[in-house]
């Protein structure tokens, strides 16, 4: 799994800006620091955006491998409701 939260380091804590979801206690994670005067913050977006879809590629993959798989047409629903596409 690889979810990517932004957050702030301070007063020697990390404030996450938002909650991750579907994250047990007590799972491992990986902190980059990264320089505020050298980092664009479109180009972070666009990064987390570019690792999270590579997440989701991985995870059919893996869905894939096990047989986890359902018929196109219930996805293609499930996709035209969640961003209000008219079919």
């Amino acid at each position: 799994m690889l979810k990517t939260v932004e957050g702030i380091y301070q007063n020697g804590q990390i404030e996450l800006a938002e909650l991750p979801q579907d994250v047990s206690d007590r799972t491992q994670v990986l902190i980059t620091f990264l320089d505020p005067g050298k980092i664009d913050p479109t180009k972070v977006r666009q990064l987390i955006d570019q690792l999270e879809t590579i997440a989701g590629i991985q995870q059919g993959f893996e869905e894939l491998e096990r047989s986890q798989t359902r018929p196109i047409g219930d996805f293609i629903q499930e996709m035209q409701q969640k961003y209000d596409i008219s079919g």
